[in-house]
């Protein structure tokens, strides 16, 4: 088993896991889905492809910088009335995390995350964090992870990824992937992109104490 370490950092990002019609929702960490479109992404990867290697992967998010979440008030002219002639407006919320900054660990087979680490590297398509027009404002792949036992060794040890300047929490929320009945659900594990088909995941919050800042040596 090898590690995957992301740094997923932004001017905005969402990932959404519920968006209905004119309400676009943003969670307040990285869903499964979303980091599975963005690996999809690197890999340059079509939407009606086959996603079980990536989907069995075990995730965990760690979120070093909360962020804050916003409201987009968005407005859209002339859109195609469906089954009527002519155009309406459509207004939408729609919502994103700003300034955010979060450590996402995914767990795979060693041939699995060494092809993740180089798609990484040289992206096929652009990488976004949830919709296309947020971009990372850092490299998302982190240079380390062959040190740790498993995504739990890293989550708890992996240096802090704030800012020079930033306050030191002294402890860090993370959502961490657990066994069927262990936590709350997420319908986030994503069977097809095409027709849009998800499976849940149980998942559980943990406290984990700031490790040290990360060294750039």
């Amino acid at each position: 088993m090898a590690v995957l370490l992301m740094r997923l950092e932004g001017p905005m990002q969402s990932w959404g896991t519920y968006s209905r019609f004119t309400e676009r929702d943003a969670g307040k960490e990285p869903s499964k889905s979303g980091v599975i479109g963005l690996l999809c992404a690197a890999l340059g990867r079509p939407r009606d492809s086959d996603l079980s290697d990536l989907s069995s992967m075990r995730m965990s998010v760690r979120a070093d910088r909360e962020g804050a979440l916003s409201r987009d008030f968005h407005t859209a002219e002339n859109v195609p009335r469906a089954g009527n002639p002519g155009t309406s407006t459509v207004i939408s919320n729609r919502f994103y995390l700003s300034d955010a900054c979060f450590l996402a660990v995914m767990e795979g087979s060693d041939d699995l995350i060494a092809k993740l680490k180089d798609a990484l590297r040289n992206p096929r398509w652009e990488l976004f964090l949830g919709r296309k027009a947020f971009t990372p404002s850092a490299p998302v792949l982190i240079e380390a992870g062959d040190e740790y036992r498993d995504g739990r060794d890293a989550l708890y040890n992996f240096g802090w990824l704030g800012r020079p300047g930033d306050a030191h929490p002294r402890e860090i929320r993370a959502v961490v992937e657990c066994g069927p009945g262990e936590g709350e659900i997420r319908m986030d594990v994503p069977i097809s992109f095409a027709q849009r088909k998800f499976e849940p995941r149980f998942v559980r919050t943990e406290w984990v104490p700031m490790p040290g800042p990360r060294s750039e040596g």
